[in-house]
C-alpha cells in the first residue's frame, strides 16, 4: 500500500510539472516578428525608363503575413516634354512618389526557395523638377517642385523569394501599378500605370 502511495504521488508531481508549462487557451496565440526590405524597380512613366528605389517593413505573423509601410521614389531623369515644362525655356524632370500599405503573404516560408504574393495601395504623387544634371543647374539657388499631383494607386506583384540566411532573404519579382484619376500636365493615369521588375532584399527575424 505504501509503495502504490509513493507511485501515485510520483505521478501527480510528474503530471503537474508538465502542466505548467502547458497553458490551454481559447484563442491561439500568433507568432510575431518583423522584418524590413530595400528595394530597386524597374519600370517606366509616360512611355520613359524609370528607376525606382523604395524600402518598406511591418510585423511578421505566424511566418505567412506581414503588414506594413512602405515608400519608393524616381531617381533618374524623365524629361518633360517642353509643351508641359511648369517653366517655359527650362527643361524640366517628372518625379513621382508613392508611399502607404504594404502587405505581402508568403507561402512556405521556411523552405529555400517559395512564393511570396504583394499588395500595395495608398497615394502617389508626380511633380516636376529641374534635374541637377541640366547643363546651366545653379547649386547656389533653391529649386522647388511644380505640378505636384496626388492619386490613388495599387499595385499588386509576386516574388520568388531565397532564403539566403535565417536574417536575410533575396526576393526577385514583379508587380504592376495602377494609378487612378492623375490629372498632371503631360502625364495621365495611364502614363503612370506599368508594369515594374524588382530586385529586393530583406532583413529581419523571419
Amino acid at each position: 500500500m505504501k509503495k502504490l502511495l509513493i507511485l501515485l504521488f510520483a505521478l501527480s508531481a510528474t503530471y503537474a510539472a508538465s502542466a505548467q508549462g502547458d497553458v490551454q487557451t481559447i484563442f491561439k496565440s500568433s507568432r510575431v516578428t518583423g522584418y524590413g526590405a530595400i528595394t530597386n524597380k524597374f519600370t517606366s512613366i509616360g512611355g520613359d525608363y524609370a528607376n525606382m528605389v523604395g524600402a518598406y517593413g511591418g510585423v511578421f505573423i505566424d511566418r505567412k503575413v506581414m503588414i506594413g509601410v512602405g515608400g519608393f521614389s524616381t531617381t533618374n531623369k524623365i524629361v518633360v516634354p517642353a509643351e508641359f515644362s511648369s517653366i517655359p525655356g527650362v527643361e524640366m524632370s517628372y518625379g513621382y512618389v508613392q508611399t502607404g500599405l504594404m502587405t505581402e503573404y508568403v507561402l512556405a516560408s521556411n523552405k529555400p526557395v517559395h512564393l511570396v504574393l504583394s499588395m500595395f495601395a495608398g497615394a502617389g504623387f508626380s511633380y516636376q523638377y529641374e534635374h541637377w544634371s541640366n547643363p546651366n543647374y545653379d547649386w547656389n539657388q533653391p529649386h522647388g517642385i511644380y505640378d505636384q499631383t496626388w492619386a490613388f494607386v495599387m499595385e499588386p506583384g509576386a516574388q520568388v523569394e531565397i532564403n539566403l540566411f535565417r536574417w536575410m532573404r533575396l526576393s526577385p519579382g514583379i508587380s504592376y501599378r495602377k494609378s487612378y484619376n492623375s490629372n498632371s500636365p503631360g502625364l495621365s493615369a495611364a502614363d503612370l500605370s506599368n508594369w515594374s521588375y524588382n530586385v529586393t532584399l530583406k532583413f529581419g527575424k523571419f
